[in-house]
This record gives structure tokens, C-alpha cells and sequence, in this order.
């Protein structure tokens, strides 16, 4: 990944490439008063049990293009079922300059863990800690694997410019013997198979709209109940700063990038639309002006999520034997992105072969609409652009099982739009974008006479200001980020009240550039960020924490807020175990 001038002027477009970012620190434990990377982010809740630790790489260089491989072997001691199973990653990058970079952990040719790094700055040597619950993957870790951790870094000289930046990391996976009885356990994935664009685990790089991920099955198994994908797809190169995006003629006039603010990833099996993945605006932490993220990055910057597209209603014909392909696109991908995905499967343990068919499927390609106008205001001229994507559809599928035959329904309603208003003349350049993506999403699941609904709401709220304006010295150049992810989880049985779970994840930042009449630039101000991170579930887990920096120190943090007694997010999380009971799979829900 390269640092990108984003929405500059082309005069201007050095001026990012001279500032890098830095900081960092256990997300769990942020210090007031320091400069390191400080998340709000709650760790992966344990339960009270002694894990046994596989050690995946310890203390790996991170200096060239090279993919740096390791041999995984389950461990002897803490044989499965696991009640939890947690990844956990520390990263750090040397004092220096270097840019962020996109980190991969591949196991079985599966990934495991995607995100990118923090940059460091010439008085600051970051170091960060991600986790991830693996638990939906212990199938993949019950079995020796080769695996590889991909994070590509130059470090040398490139023109008069050194990039000594050196980054380093260390990978374990914690396994929690189980809790109780197997009652008390969730259900969880019995088969991960990987789509990926090799053997061992690598992304496609999809550069076009036609341009696909697709991976062939040719012998599933003939008894999955439930079919899940968990897709991560990355903005890479000139489509990074995809939510920027104008129409293609305007693009030049705007010095931005081309085929509009709208990116969706489209999900195939055998051809057949079977679902969508929503992609979150991440930004990185050289995005736009790097001050903005020290010490705090934006939301998931670290540790991407991945959205997982429900293919239940495609279980029947997936039971049949013959070969399945499963493919990912991006609508109007514009080069390019890093895609890869995860298939998850539920079998029937008590039938060695299924059948059902699709019995109803209303998908459709999205067909935005897209509007722009320009006048002309003194030297200066506006531009209004916008974007909007609305659609609902509906996949259904019947399935015969060996406890009945059971008919899933998932309908959603998908909501997107992207405003953007212009003011440029020879000396201002004025962009605010504002972006709403929003998911409304009923998985409805009959089986004689129980019916278990889970609904799910998802929102990703964006704003992007941007404003460079004369002043007597030069310039400044002033960028104010609006980032949010949130999520809502409803699990019941129809007739019975549902038990919901929340979370918000949010990150407002803003920084001032200060440039002299060449557009170099002389210094910043006004730096200053928070990020609230708030979890609540219906049995009393509650999480709430907010950090607040300025000047790229750590000012403040306040736990607790809403949740009475203070932060109570220690396993278990009854609401996982409910979800599952109920609607016969674990649900989606961070943390």
C-alpha cells in the first residue's frame, strides 16, 4: 500500500508524502500522557480456564516482499472442543519513515487475520496489539497446517527518499479448554474451506467490475445445514480513497479518482447472485493527513472484520455431490482490490446426504443513480455530485433434514448513498463527503412448528471534510474524519420477545495542515481525536470505553460510561450462547 495524496490539488500532492504517521500500544491498556497507538477496542473475552499457546511466528523481520512462512500443529495439551480460541498479533515498526502496510496471516491457505500497520514517525517507534476470536475456525485448527504471514515493506532508498521504517511481529493462538458441559457450548462451523487465489493462501487483486475471485469446489459436503462466507475486501491502489470517487469526466477536473463513490462486493455461487458484502470505509493511517491518527487509528484500521454473507438457502443445492464455485466481485471496482474469503459450514451430523433446492431469489445487480450539477460562483466553481443504491431482494431455500425439512429466508434491505459537494478555484479546494451504507438484514428459519428469526442492522456513517484555504503565510490545508460502525443483533423465536445485543464503534479526528506559498509544508495544528467504543448484550455484558488524544498524546480515557457497575464484558456472554441455542449457528456479533 502507498501513501496517496487523495483529494489534493496536484500541487500539493507532495505534501502528504513528507508527513508519517506513529504510535501505538496494547489496545486493552492505553496510557494517558503517551504518544503510542491507543485503541478503545475491547480484548477478545476469555473464559476461566488455563489456555494452552501455539506460538505461530515470534519476533518475524518485516523488511522486503518476501512471504515469511511457519508449520502449525494443534495443541497436545488442550485437545478440542474449545470453549474460545483467540489470535492475538503484537506489531511494532522502528523510529523512521515508512509507510502503512497491509498485514496477512494465512493458515491452511485460509486467512485469519487482515489489517494494515501504523506508521511510524522520526520520534516514534509504534507498537500495537490486535486479537481475534478464531473460535468459528477451530475446525481449520484441529489438524497440522502450513501457514505463512504476508506483510510487505520496503526498506531502502527510493530517490532521494529512505524508508528505514523495520517492522517486526509475533503471533500466537490461544486454545481454552472447554467450559461446562457440551450444552453450554456454541454451535459452531464444522468444515472452513478458503477462497483464495492459491493453494496456500494468497488475495486476487480485483482490478475491474468483471474481474472475479472465483474458487471451484469439487467435492463439498453432502450434508451442510448451514453456509456462511466471511469476505474481507480491501481498497488497494487507485481505489482506496474509493468514498472520494466522482464520475468518470470529472474526475481529471476534481484531481480525484473516477467510477463514482459507490464499491459493493457481489457473491456468486454457480453464476447465480446469492448475496452482497457491504464494504467499511476503512482508512489507513497515512490516509489523507497522517496526523490524524496519532495515537489513535480509525475504526478497524488494525484488524479488518469481515462481513459474513449468509448462503444457507443455497445448502440444498450445494448437498448435491457435483462441483460448486463460489465467486466474489467488486461493482465498479476501478483497481484494485485485495479480496479473499472463508467458507463456513454447518453440517447434519445425523444424515450423510441432504437435499433441497433455491426456491426463490429476487437479487439483482444494484442500479445507482447517479446525479452532478456545477455553477459557476465569482472565481470559484461548486460542484454537487451524489450517488444512491437502494434495493431489497429476497433468497429463499428448502432443506431436508435429518430433523425435518427446514426452509430459510433471508431478506434484506441495502441502503447507500454518497454526497459530495465541491468548491474549487485557482487558490481554494473544498470536498465534503458524506456517505451512509445501511444493512437491514431477517434470517428467517422454520422447522415444523419453530421459527427462529435473527435480524441484524448494520450502519457505516461517514463524513469526510476537507478544505484548503489561503491564508497571509501560504495555506492551510484542514481535514475533519467522521467514522462509524454500528451494529445491532435480534435473536427469538417468533411469538416470543427477541434478546438484543448493540455495538457502536466510533472515531472523530481532525488536523490542520500549515503550508507556505509552494504548498510545503511548515507544520500542523488543532490535531485532536476520540473514539467511543460501546458493547452491550441483553444477559448484562456491557463495555464502554472513550479515549480522547490531542496533539497526538493521549489525553483522556473514561470506562464504564452506561454500563452501571462499570465495563463487564468477562466471558460468558450468555447472548452468544442464546443466539445459538435459538437459531442453531453462532451469530455475527463483535466483539
Amino acid at each position: 500500500m502507498s501513501l496517496h495524496r487523495l483529494l489534493l490539488p496536484a500541487r500539493l500532492a507532495a505534501v502528504a508524502a513528507l508527513v508519517f504517521a506513529g504510535s501505538a500500544a496494547a489496545q486493552s491498556d492505553p496510557v494517558i500522557g503517551s504518544r503510542n497507538v491507543a485503541t478503545a477496542d475491547p480484548v477478545v473475552g476469555s473464559p476461566p480456564s488455563t489456555p494452552c499457546t501455539v506460538t505461530l511466528f515470534q519476533d518475524q523481520v518485516f523488511a522486503d516482499f518476501d512471504a515469511k512462512p511457519f508449520e502449525y500443529s494443534p495443541p497436545a495439551d488442550c485437545p478440542g472442543p474449545w470453549q474460545k480460541v483467540v489470535l492475538s498479533a503484537d506489531f511494532s515498526v522502528s523510529m523512521g519513515r515508512q509507510f502503512d502496510r497491509t498485514a496477512q496471516i494465512w493458515l491452511g491457505g485460509a486467512v485469519i487475520y487482515f489489517g494494515t500497520t501504523q506508521e511510524p514517525s522520526s520520534l516514534n517507534a509504534p507498537s500495537w496489539h490486535v486479537e481475534r476470536d478464531l473460535t468459528d475456525y477451530s475446525p481449520l485448527l484441529t489438524s497440522a497446517h502450513d501457514g505463512h504471514v504476508r506483510l510487505d515493506n520496503f526498506v531502502g532508498d527510493y530517490g532521494t527518499t529512505t524508508y528505514d521504517g523495520v517492522i517486526q511481529g509475533s503471533a500466537t493462538v490461544s486454545f481454552y479448554p472447554a467450559v461446562g458441559t457440551l450444552a453450554d457450548h456454541p454451535h459452531r462451523p464444522d468444515v472452513i474451506l478458503p477462497l483464495s487465489a492459491s493453494a496456500d493462501g494468497s488475495v486476487a487483486n480485483l482490478n475491474l467490475p468483471e474481474d472475479q475471485l472465483a474458487v471451484t469446489f469439487d467435492s463439498l459436503p453432502t450434508n451442510i445445514e448451514h453456509a456462511f462466507l466471511d469476505v474481507f475486501a480491501q481498497s488497494q491502489g487507485g481505489d482506496e480513497f474509493w468514498y472520494s470517487c466522482v464520475t468518470d469526466e470529472l474526475a481529471d477536473t476534481l484531481f480525484d479518482c473516477g467510477g463514482t463513490g459507490f464499491r459493493e462486493a457481489e457473491i456468486y455461487v454457480d453464476g447465480q447472485a446469492a448475496g452482497v458484502a457491504p464494504i467499511f470505509p476503512w482508512v489507513y493511517t497515512g490516509g489523507i493527513d497522517p496526523y490524524l491518527w496519532r495515537p489513535i487509528p480509525g475504526v478497524q484500521t488494525l484488524a479488518f472484520e469481515p462481513y459474513r454473507v449468509d448462503l444457507t438457502p443455497f445448502a440444498g443445492v450445494l448437498d448435491d455431490g457435483s462441483p460448486h464455485t463460489v465467486a466474489i466481485s467488486i461493482f465498479n471496482a476501478h483497481g484494485y482490490w485485495a479480496t479473499t474469503a472463508n467458507l463456513l459450514l454447518y453440517l447434519d451430523p445425523g444424515a450423510a446426504q441432504l437435499t433441497g433446492a433455491v426456491t426463490s431469489n429476487t437479487l439483482a445487480a444494484p442500479a445507482p443513480q447517479v446525479e452532478q450539477d456545477s455553477a459557476v460562483s465569482g472565481d470559484a466553481t461548486n460542484y454537487d455530485f451524489s450517488v444512491v443504491a437502494n434495493r431489497q431482494f429476497t433468497i429463499a431455500g428448502t432443506l431436508h433434514t435429518s430433523h425435518g425439512t427446514v426452509t430459510t429466508q433471508v431478506a434484506q434491505t441495502l441502503g447507500f448513498s454518497n454526497v459530495q459537494q465541491f468548491t474549487v478555484s485557482d487558490s481554494v479546494y473544498h470536498q465534503k463527503v458524506v456517505q451512509a451504507t445501511t444493512v437491514d438484514s431477517t434470517t428467517t428459519t422454520s422447522n415444523g412448528s419453530t421459527t427462529a428469526i435473527v435480524h441484524e442492522q448494520r450502519s457505516y456513517p461517514f463524513t469526510l471534510d476537507y478544505d484548503q484555504e489561503p491564508v497571509d503565510t501560504g495555506y492551510t490545508l484542514a481535514t475533519h474524519i467522521d467514522q462509524e460502525f454500528k451494529q445491532s443483533v435480534s435473536v427469538g423465536n417468533q411469538g416470543f420477545a427477541a434478546r438484543t445485543a448493540t455495538l457502536d464503534n466510533h472515531v472523530v479526528t481532525g488536523d490542520v495542515f500549515d503550508l507556505d506559498p509552494n504548498g510545503i509544508l511548515t507544520g500542523h495544528h488543532g490535531q485532536g481525536a476520540t473514539q467511543t467504543f460501546q458493547y452491550q448484550a441483553p444477559f448484562g455484558a456491557c463495555y464502554s470505553r472513550q479515549i480522547t488524544a490531542e496533539s497526538g498524546v493521549l489525553t483522556q480515557v473514561t470506562d464504564g460510561a452506561g454500563c452501571g457497575a462499570g465495563n463487564r464484558l468477562s466471558w460468558p456472554d450468555l447472548f452468544e450462547n442464546y443466539a445459538s441455542s435459538v437459531a442453531g449457528y453462532t451469530v455475527q456479533l463483535l466483539p
